[in-house]
């Protein structure tokens, strides 16, 4: 390794190719991770893993509303693994597909697409969870544990390799084979157990802020009359022409008797579209040859969840963001709105992001007295997803139009009932943030591990 005119430069004997003679396979950044790995006692992924791939739906197959999880390449985000908000397959279909399997401590990582390099874990336990084939799943550790690996993973040694290894541009991939020669440095036995004490104390203080979460939604669904509510299984509605007419909306799945029941039950709380209470700008869409490896982050649905957002992948170049910056960065006191993708995600802003977000969000400006994270609340309960299925028909649709955004009604409680909520809210987010702590201080003390030696890892992980 050598620079040149400023260009950093690597110089590799023919002797030492391995199979590549691409020069991006051979970046001095590869080349450093890997030689520090070397000088540990490390072994290829292989001796100490099965490293096995998921199973795609057979065709003509469909998702099911209830049933069996089934993980996809969007749930494993650098991150413990929810499958509460994974679609489901049905028992007949799981019997197909159970030998592609995930449980307990499987580490997974997305092998397929923009996210690809991804990595999660898996620290529930249920019975039957099926994974897709766009992630690997590591599981039948030997010498390591699966928390080691996780945070191995998601280290930059580990994504090192994963960039390394991946082929492909528009559609990046990731095969098995090359995951099983994965380096792999093996610490002793004290800073493995070290690890996982911070790993599930990670864990514990996530689950907190997912009850958190779910308690506010509680006290809203109870303010609203829905705690407990559950679709009924009617499928006869009656309606007169005029009612058609005056919606415009003649097919069976916007009658369904499920709305009708939602909206009476919310009727005694006073409401307005979401027109009448926010002020709305939209994302930009730069293009794909517009990103760059550094800048700054170009945000997208996948960078996006009820928590706020995260570091996402894509950047665009400093200059691009300076002529972007006045009209499409994010600012405190907005709320971000998912139209595409997966719809209707919210989160309200408390700070300025030096980010440009993508087009496939709404920015949310309140323009009435009303909270904030109460609104964003809102907008992610299934009393507004209800609205949005209803305007789609049915369908899982891959846009929402903004005028259509617009028509969403938001229930308006109290001022100090809307406290009361952001309050619980605010609790989620400051112990996800602690967890999210708690994560990359394990990460860098595999780092330091890596760069240096175990005994000062340990001190790192006993600041």
């Amino acid at each position: 390794m050598t620079k040149e005119n400023n260009l950093d430069i690597s110089i590799i004997p023919f002797s030492e190719l391995a199979g590549r003679i691409d020069a991006e396979y051979y970046k001095p950044v590869f080349l450093l991770g890997h030689k520090l790995i070397e000088n540990k006692q490390s072994r290829e992924l292989w001796r100490l893993a099965d490293v096995k791939g998921g199973k795609r739906l057979p065709k003509d197959e469909t998702f099911s509303e209830d049933g069996i999880p089934y993980i996809r390449a969007e749930d494993v985000k650098n991150n413990f693994i929810n499958y509460e908000n994974s679609p489901k397959i049905s028992s007949e279909l799981h019997q197909k597909l159970k030998s592609y399997q995930t449980k307990f401590d499987d580490v997974l990582i997305t092998i397929v697409g923009n996210s690809i390099g991804d990595v999660g874990i898996i620290k529930f336990k249920i019975a039957k969870c099926n994974l897709t084939e766009n992630c690997a799943k590591l599981v039948n550790l030997k010498e390591i544990n699966a928390d080691y690996l996780f945070a191995f993973l998601l280290s930059k040694y580990g994504q090192n390799q994963i960039a390394r290894e991946k082929v492909g541009t528009s559609q990046p991939k990731l095969a098995l084979i090359r995951i099983r020669d994965f380096k792999v440095p093996v610490p002793n036995k004290n800073l493995l157990d070290k690890l996982s004490v911070i790993i599930q104390e990670a864990k514990n203080v996530q689950d907190n802020s997912e009850k958190e979460y779910k308690e506010a939604e509680r006290f809203f669904f109870k303010e609203l009359n829905l705690e407990g509510y559950k679709a009924n299984d009617e499928n006869i509605s009656i309606r007169n022409f005029k009612n058609c007419l005056t919606v415009e909306r003649f097919d069976a799945e916007y009658w369904q008797s499920k709305y009708d029941e939602i909206e009476k039950r919310v009727s005694n709380i006073p409401q307005k579209s979401l027109n009448d209470i926010v002020h709305v700008k939209k994302g930009v869409e730069p293009g794909s040859d517009a990103y760059s490896d550094t800048g700054k982050l170009f945000i997208r649905v996948s960078d996006f969840s009820i928590y706020g957002i995260d570091e996402g992948e894509k950047r665009i170049p400093d200059e691009l963001y300076e002529k972007l910056k006045n009209t499409y960065r994010p600012l405190k006191g907005e709320i971000l709105f998912t139209k595409d993708g997966t719809i209707g995600i919210s989160f309200a802003l408390n700070e300025d992001i030096d980010a440009i977000v993508s087009g496939a969000f709404l920015r949310l400006k309140p323009k009435v007295k009303i909270n904030n994270d109460y609104l964003a609340l809102a907008l992610n309960s299934y009393y507004c997803k209800a609205q949005i299925e209803r305007m789609s028909g049915g369908a899982i649709i891959a846009h929402l139009k903004p005028d259509c955004a617009m028509k969403i009604k938001i229930p308006l409680l109290s001022d100090k009932k809307q406290e009361e909520i952001a309050e619980k809210i605010s609790n989620a987010l400051r112990l996800r943030k602690e967890a999210k702590t708690l994560l990359e201080k394990a990460k860098r003390a595999v780092e330091i591990f890596i760069e240096e030696n175990e005994n000062t890892a340990l001190r790192w992980l006993q600041k």
